[in-house]
């Protein structure tokens, strides 16, 4: 008897949980809606990740790598400060623009339930035994940029971009505009956010 990869049908669950649980959290989130998602039956569902909290974690930490890993790729890399900077602005842009439910997921979440989630995330901690961190405090010594701690520069480089997504309908709303207009506006604010925050390190 032929033996049959599980892999697709995995594959399959996975990308379907992603979708799902993007949209509606975990607790809105069913076993049914992702079994009807990925097209299979529950039962299906359920042998290859045993629960919906197993899948979720999962989906949890692939999406923290997502959001996280690329950034501390940036912040390693040969480059200047202020050009790791420029990077780290555009990357977060365009993975938000593409991804746009991930920056209230991950807060919902952890949020939620910060004492079973937030041990994985120690971004900040990461961040600081970069190349990144180091030029900082380099930049900081020199009498280069104004003296500002990793924790108080990562929202800017990040959390600026996350809430012109994160408050997309509210803005969409506020300035009366469609898609086409709000994309142009948000292209624009990100360059916004660049100016602003070397104005306020290098001034």
């Amino acid at each position: 008897m032929k033996c049959i990869s599980s892999k697709p049908s995995e594959e399959r669950i996975k990308e379907a949980a992603r979708k799902v649980f993007l949209k509606k959290g975990f607790d809105g989130t069913t076993s049914r809606d992702i079994a009807e998602e990925a097209d299979m039956n529950i039962a299906l569902t359920n042998y290859y990740f045993r629960s919906k909290e197993k899948l979720f974690l999962e989906i949890f930490k692939d999406l923290l790598n997502l959001y996280f890993q690329n950034t501390l790729d940036i912040l390693n890399k040969d480059l200047d400060f202020k050009s790791k900077i420029y990077e780290t602005i555009d990357h977060t842009f365009e993975m938000v623009s593409k991804e746009p439910d991930l920056c209230n997921f991950i807060v919902n979440e952890v949020h939620r339930s910060p004492e079973r989630l937030v041990p994985d995330i120690n971004f900040v901690r990461q961040v600081r035994h970069t190349k990144f961190g180091e030029q900082l405090e380099e930049e900081i010594k020199k009498g280069n940029i104004r003296p500002i701690g990793i924790e108080n520069i990562l929202p800017m480089l990040c959390g600026y971009i996350q809430f012109i997504f994160m408050g997309k309908s509210m803005h969409m709303r506020i300035f009366e505009i469609g898609e086409h207009e709000f994309d142009a506006y948000a292209k624009d604010h990100k360059e916004r956010i660049k100016e602003m925050i070397i104005c306020y390190l290098y001034n």
